[in-house]
């Protein structure tokens, strides 16, 4: 398991002990509650040789990747490219049968609305950020790589959400106290999210699947064709991503959105902050920029068909029951 120690990671690893499996995280700080529960680390970053890491195993989960919208592009490719050849190398050179690839759904971003769209959807070569494109790449040679030996599948969760989520919500509250929260474009705009509990069950059916592959002399059959292919992985329950937001707001107690920017207006900002971080060298990231401005206004929402039909995936915990389990957890971290 490579970002074993992540949000989506750590959950992973608890469903695979709690299954009764042996689990060996690649991560460059252990985490000592899961070294108490027989976790194995291996101190390295991705990047690194992880032959060591891959050695004797039957599965690996490739979760860890440098996430953001702003940053430069060597260093997103670092991580996110050399980091996947490096674990691709490693499967194939210690014999490792599966790989588990986790992808996004930002792969196919072509700056318009993703509305309904299936895994048919061209992976992007042009966009703002480096995390789509770096991810694009490292997906592409994920499944260039599926073989006999190595059989190798992707799955692109949207927007996880929970308990425990350091990212997405946290960034969203904090925007939201300060005021500086804005309705950009219509406010109608529908997306997709997924809870992270649905996102493991979707890793271990992949990882399932592969495992039933069946290999005839030089030719190889995967179940419903799953090896090699990459799958949607959300909710399956779109929603309005303003009116969300809003009502997560309300049952906190929090004020409403109600400002309004247009796209055209909030990507004229981002491409300015985009250039003062770039000249200027300010660290961090900006408050806006183009990639985020056209991900807050327009349509993102995927068909799950393929993974329902070939992966046997069925979300499990449904967005308004997920949604109240985020309150609570929200509530009781003080947040």
């Amino acid at each position: 398991m490579t970002g074993g120690t992540g949000f989506l990671g750590r959950r992973i690893v608890e469903r695979l002990l709690a299954q009764g499996r042996t689990v060996r995280v690649l991560a460059r700080t252990p985490a000592p509650d899961l070294e108490a529960r027989g976790v194995r680390f291996i101190r390295a970053s991705i990047e690194d040789a992880v032959w060591a890491a891959c050695a004797g195993t039957g599965t690996v989960f490739h979760v860890a990747a440098k996430v953001g919208v702003w940053g430069r592009y060597a260093d997103y490719f670092r991580v996110n490219i050399l980091g996947t050849r490096a674990i691709v190398a490693a499967c194939r050179k210690e014999g490792v049968p599966r790989l588990v690839y986790t992808s996004t759904p930002s792969v196919v971003y072509n700056g318009r609305d993703l509305a309904g769209v299936d895994e048919s959807m061209p992976l992007t070569t042009a966009c703002p950020s480096p995390y789509p494109l770096t991810k694009a790449v490292a997906e592409r040679e994920v499944l260039a790589a599926n073989s006999p030996e190595l059989k190798t599948v992707s799955l692109r969760p949207h927007l996880i959400f929970g308990p425990g989520d350091p990212h997405l919500i946290p960034r969203l509250l904090a925007q939201a106290r300060s005021g500086r929260l804005r309705i950009v474009g219509s406010g109608h705009n529908r997306v997709d999210m997924v809870h992270v509990e649905n996102v493991v069950d979707a890793h271990l059916l992949a990882e399932a699947s592969l495992a039933a592959a069946r290999i005839s002399g030089s030719d190889f059959d995967c179940p419903n064709s799953t090896c090699g292919r990459a799958f949607f992985i959300t909710n399956g329950e779109p929603v309005s991503l303003w009116g969300w937001i809003n009502e997560l707001l309300s049952t906190l107690g929090r004020p409403r959105v109600a400002r309004r920017i247009s796209l055209p207006a909030a990507t004229a900002i981002g491409a300015v902050c985009e250039a003062a971080w770039r000249i200027l060298s300010l660290a961090g990231e900006p408050p806006l920029t183009r990639f985020v401005a056209a991900e807050l206004a327009k349509e993102h929402w995927f068909d799950i068909c393929a993974a329902r039909r070939d992966l046997g995936y069925t979300p499990r915990v449904s967005m308004a029951a997920g949604t109240a389990e985020l309150a609570g957890w929200i509530r009781a971290a003080g947040l």
